[in-house]
């Protein structure tokens, strides 16, 4: 049974155009071509990526983290409040505004109290028992050597693979993609580029369930996994040029994120949204705002955004894709990897259109200056300025929030 399955699964029917077999694509005369057995190599590699990746973060990027004096804030605490935890105990729902305003005359405090005070019950720093912890976003010192440890791969990974196809015919004419095809042998430094992109991506799914789980994390998973049955479908079915040019262009925008934009976004939303806090995109917690370098980090977001939009939503579906869609026909009918290969490339773009909805939005607040930081996030909710305004208004703070009682007298 094994084996019947194992013939159907390698039938050159699915794998290749009419007229060919895997006889065609065996070595000879010095030509080597690409194998499915080539890559068992990538499942010990990604064990080892994920060695060095610890190696890095302890020995390199959390060092560089204590030097960018990026460090676990204390969380701040909301202070008990009979009124506020019976409230916040018994409804499920997100209290409203009207809810706010109810609750800030019955407990006696000013309605950005309440606000700030569910906020800190919300992030999982509550200050009474009868208020359930809730998952929050890692602190920055444990982000940035994540983020540190992506930017970079990603940039050595664009690096070499510019230096593997940039002095190749394809990469300047894409009709020289399919020239031959499949009888296409393979270079080593191919090789060597698929091998290490392939082992990068199992990495990051095997540790995917332990690493920072951010809003898209079921998007992250599907891309992923589409990168991976890409990857390894384009060297079986020997798509390599093909390939090469994908992840390039895919390493060429992945770098910038690592090193700009604003806060992660939480992990659930908190029940009162703060004032001026829209949503962020996916995976923006980054470098150079852990280390607290807002305008550079502001500003390489803005380059980020034009060269993913440049690179996802115009050079792959109008380039890339109209290669892969249109160009093979030419040379023989199409087959099940065509439609399959080209049904993953969908896949991608399509992720690629969610996120760039979300980086554009984000752009948008960038360019008209509105406020970008989510108070909801990572980031405490307040700064030191913001905690000496509340001291002269509000008197002493609880752990950096008012101390709120019934006796305390509103003061909008």
């Amino acid at each position: 049974m094994f084996q019947t399955l194992y013939s159907y699964f390698w039938w050159e029917r699915l794998w290749l155009p009419a007229n060919l077999t895997w006889a065609d694509l065996e070595d000879r005369d010095g030509r080597v071509y690409a194998k499915a057995s080539d890559l068992y190599i990538t499942l010990p590699l990604a064990f080892l990526f994920l060695v060095v990746r610890h190696l890095f973060e302890t020995y390199v990027a959390t060092p560089l983290a204590g030097l960018l004096n990026v460090k676990e804030k204390v969380r701040l605490k909301a202070t008990p409040n009979a009124v506020l935890e019976k409230f916040y105990a018994a409804t499920s729902k997100h209290p409203k505004q009207a809810d706010v305003e109810m609750l800030s005359k019955k407990s006696g405090c000013t309605v950005r109290q309440v606000e700030r005070w569910v906020g800190a019950a919300g992030s999982g720093a509550g200050g009474s028992v009868l208020l359930p912890p809730a998952p929050r976003c890692p602190s920055e010192d444990r982000l940035l050597p994540f983020s540190s440890w992506r930017f970079t791969f990603y940039l050595i990974a664009f690096i070499a693979g510019m230096a593997v196809i940039v002095d190749k015919p394809w990469f300047y004419d894409l009709r020289e993609v399919w020239k031959g095809y499949p009888i296409q042998s393979m270079l080593p430094s191919q090789y060597w580029y698929y091998m290490i992109e392939l082992s990068f991506y199992w990495s990051l799914l095997f540790s995917i369930a332990s690493d920072v789980k951010r809003k898209d994390f079921k998007e992250q998973i599907i891309h992923h996994v589409a990168t991976i049955i890409l990857i390894s479908f384009s060297w079986f079915a020997n798509y390599i040029r093909a390939g090469t040019l994908i992840m390039a262009l895919h390493d060429s925008s992945d770098y910038l994120l690592e090193v700009g934009a604003t806060n992660c976004p939480p992990a659930a939303p908190l029940p009162v949204p703060l004032p001026s806090s829209p949503p962020l995109p996916p995976q923006s917690a980054k470098m150079f705002n852990y280390a607290g370098w807002r305008n550079t980090c502001n500003n390489i977001f803005i380059v980020f955004a034009a060269v993913f939009i440049i690179t996802r939503l115009v050079i792959l579906p109008f380039w890339i894709m109209h290669c892969t869609v249109f160009y093979p026909l030419d040379l023989y009918p199409a087959f099940f990897g065509y439609y399959f290969f080209n049904f993953m490339m969908v896949v991608l773009q399509s992720l690629h259109i969610f996120w760039a909805y979300l980086i554009i939005r984000m752009a948008q607040k960038f360019i008209t200056g509105k406020v970008v930081e989510d108070e909801r996030s990572d980031r405490e909710e307040t700064d030191n300025s913001e905690e000496e305004e509340e001291v002269a208004k509000n008197g002493p703070l609880s752990n950096g929030h008012p101390v709120l009682n019934n006796n305390h007298r509103k003061n909008d």
